[in-house]
């Protein structure tokens, strides 16, 4: 069983979001859902509510998980202002850890310079910044970096990061369950 965080900010894409945590849950994974402000229930771009299994700041400083998975939408901002966030970013791939963004969340990515020589996709919002985005894919992975282009993707995506956690026969197995 891998442990996974996913920092949750206000304003989060709910797809993004419940749809990677939903099949890493299927597949056994322990997901930690951590909301970036002070409150636990946190509230995405259309509305929705979720309730965080905590809050980031009272996460260990060095905590560090198998897979650090950074979701999309308008609250990307949220996550590219925050000091603890980057610096989970840094920490995870310091540590050859898998880091996967999805939608504007790679911006993260390229504010810390990770994307730096990589191959990825990313929401094509995000081009201006993101210039190198693979506009064709829908999920690519470079290392230990995995990257998604948005809501229509998310599904692709999760089964990904749940076969990059080293469960190949779930993630079919998932994919077989949900018709996908």
């Amino acid at each position: 069983m891998a442990s996974i965080l996913v920092p949750l900010p206000a304003g989060f894409e709910e797809i993004e979001t419940v749809t990677p945590i939903d099949l890493l849950r299927r597949a056994g994974h322990d997901v930690t859902i951590a909301a970036l402000g002070p409150e636990p229930l946190v509230v995405g771009r259309s509305g929705i509510a979720l309730q965080a299994d905590t809050c980031l700041a009272d996460l260990p400083a060095e905590a560090l998980f198998n897979l650090l998975l950074l979701p999309g939408g308008p609250g990307v901002k949220h996550l590219r202002a925050s000091a603890e966030v980057i610096g989970l970013v840094q920490r995870h791939l310091a540590s050859d850890r898998w880091v996967a963004a999805i939608c504007a969340a790679p911006l993260v990515l390229h504010d810390i310079g990770a994307l730096s020589g990589r191959h990825y996709t990313a929401h094509p919002s995000t081009a201006a910044e993101l210039t190198e985005i693979d506009a064709t894919s829908r999920v690519v992975l470079d290392g230990r970096i995995l990257t998604s282009r948005g809501a229509g993707t998310a599904l692709d995506f999760a089964l990904k990061a749940v076969e990059l956690l080293g469960n190949h026969p779930a993630a079919d197995k998932i994919a077989q369950d949900i018709c996908a």
